[in-house]
């Protein structure tokens, strides 16, 4: 059976909150990416998550990327790394830096090194809370002895049809119903959750399915992956589980880009998408 995604996963995700709360009560998400070439894709991830309700975000990223992040808002904490990317060496710090987090945000912009996937491989063996793993991280992943360290509940991979292709070698025609089959076994064989995006989002954990179909045409500029993947991570961080929130970002932030686009036509940006994200929650 397939499911649809509707505004009723919005009820899911958002419910009345304790007038008591506290700061830390709705999660602390850390955001790994990165590196010299790349600030933006963090950058998106950490104020998407923001505009999705969690309470706090901590990018950890190389010196020149943590300090351009640094500038973009107030609102967003770095940590720098010294060094140009990330390699095995930043593995203890990163690790440190778990203590208090509730989830993690993996992959943008952090480049596609050896060393840097390295430095991936290692963290993901490690890590014990839910992880969203996206872009230059799914490229790290693929490779064939990676594969195994995919097998874990709290994962959750975001790719597009490229990056699809690169994680399990299946080239998706443009019939949704050959990339239904294509995302649920694959799902299944990787024993983890995929979020294959498109122009219809498919989110499978190699059992159930469910599609997502908010979203534009335009939405194909830089950045509205990263968005994704920070509204993912925000609602892993809050505590709500891989699949409720799968369906919960897919839908928010095509809605979001759908009413961005409906603003700026072919000239919205992935930082218009994040000023929806309010918009659609409060609908």
């Amino acid at each position: 059976m397939v499911e649809e995604i509707n505004e009723k996963t919005l009820g899911e995700v958002y419910k009345p909150s304790d007038p008591d709360a506290q700061k830390y009560d709705f999660g602390h998400l850390l955001v790994i990416g990165g590196s010299k070439l790349y600030s933006g894709s963090p950058a998106l991830n950490a104020l998407a998550a923001y505009r999705a309700g969690v309470d706090l975000v901590t990018v950890v990223a190389p010196k020149r990327a943590a300090d351009i992040i640094a500038s973009f808002s107030p609102n967003l904490i770095t940590y720098p790394l010294e060094g140009d990317f990330f390699e095995p060496k930043h593995l203890e710090k990163v690790q440190k830096l778990l203590g208090n987090k509730s989830a993690v945000v993996i992959g943008g912009g952090m480049g596609r090194e050896e060393k840097t996937f390295e430095f991936i491989f290692e963290f993901l063996k490690t890590v014990g809370i839910p992880v969203v793993i996206d872009a230059d991280a799914i490229y790290a992943v693929s490779k064939p002895f990676a594969r195994p360290g995919l097998a874990n509940a709290g994962f959750v991979l975001t790719p597009h049809l490229y990056e699809f292709y690169i994680l399990t070698g299946v080239k998706l025609s443009k019939d949704l119903d050959e990339r239904i089959a294509a995302v649920k076994k694959a799902a299944a064989e990787l024993k983890t959750t995929i979020l294959l995006k498109g122009r219809v989002d498919i989110i499978s954990d190699g059992k159930r399915v469910a599609l997502n179909k908010t979203g534009s045409p335009y939405l194909t500029v830089g950045g509205t992956g990263d968005t994704l993947a920070g509204i993912l991570g925000s609602f892993l961080a809050q505590g709500q589980d891989i699949w409720t929130s799968s369906c919960a970002a897919a839908y928010i932030n095509g809605l979001a880009g759908q009413l961005a686009a409906d603003e700026f036509g072919p000239g919205v940006l992935a930082t218009d998408l994040v000023d929806y994200i309010p918009e659609v929650v409060l609908s």
